[in-house]
């Protein structure tokens, strides 16, 4: 279950590519609050807290304090610098305690198949309807023991205290098989083997035909 993060914000009145540089520059990071049919919150977040909490979840649960108010939010949307990966903005969606919101949650593997066999995920994540508060990290699919041929499906995962999987129950998420070589693979083996066996048939054939033409010594005459 998500935890609810606090961060105090600050009022942002300048808009724009220079004002967003010096914002960053001052050790916040620009962000804006939407929803509830209220005109969209600019604000300014701390960088570093920003940072800490949005790098612990994919969907972040955070407790904004702004100009002595609350206002409990939903991460939407980080942008980040593609090169030094830092945060450039943030959407924020404001909820209500009691809500429920639609979000991708990460799907994660447990446990170990049978002895030779591995598993494909098929499925990174699923879109689920939950509460606000109590939203999941993870959805645990256990693959212990499964063998080749296995599959697990939507219909077959935990599902979240009081959600709904907004996923085809009958989409595979897992698939268990024993690894097999490609085509390719196969035939250069094949190739090399029957390289192989003719080479030594030559030398085979070779070394006949050395014994079979030696020269008889002839006996000295005296």
């Amino acid at each position: 279950m998500a935890d609810t993060h606090k961060l105090a914000a600050v009022p942002r009145t300048e808009f724009g590519k220079g004002a967003a540089r010096r914002t960053r520059r001052a050790g916040l990071i620009p962000a804006v609050l939407y929803g509830h049919g209220e005109a969209p919150r600019h604000l300014s977040l701390p960088s570093h807290e920003t940072f800490l909490v949005l790098k612990e979840t994919h969907n972040a649960l955070i407790e904004i304090t702004l100009d002595g108010k609350k206002q409990l939010a939903l991460s939407k949307d980080v942008q980040l610098d593609p090169v030094r990966r830092t945060i450039e903005h943030v959407d924020l969606v404001a909820i209500s305690q009691g809500e429920k919101v639609t979000v991708d949650v990460p799907v994660t593997v447990v446990g170990e198949s049978e002895p030779g066999t591995i598993h494909q995920l098929e499925l990174q994540s699923l879109t689920v309807t939950v509460p606000a508060t109590s939203i999941p990290d993870h959805v645990e699919v256990s693959i212990e023991g499964l063998e080749d041929g296995a599959v697990v499906r939507v219909a077959d995962l935990p599902r979240p205290a009081g959600a709904t999987i907004e996923v085809d129950p009958e989409y595979s998420v897992v698939v268990i098989s024993v690894p097999r070589a490609s085509q390719e693979d196969l035939e250069a083996d094949e190739a090399a083997a029957e390289a192989g066996a003719e080479a030594g048939a030559e030398g085979e054939a070779g070394q006949e035909a050395e014994e079979t033409s030696e020269p008889t010594e002839e006996p000295a005459e005296s």
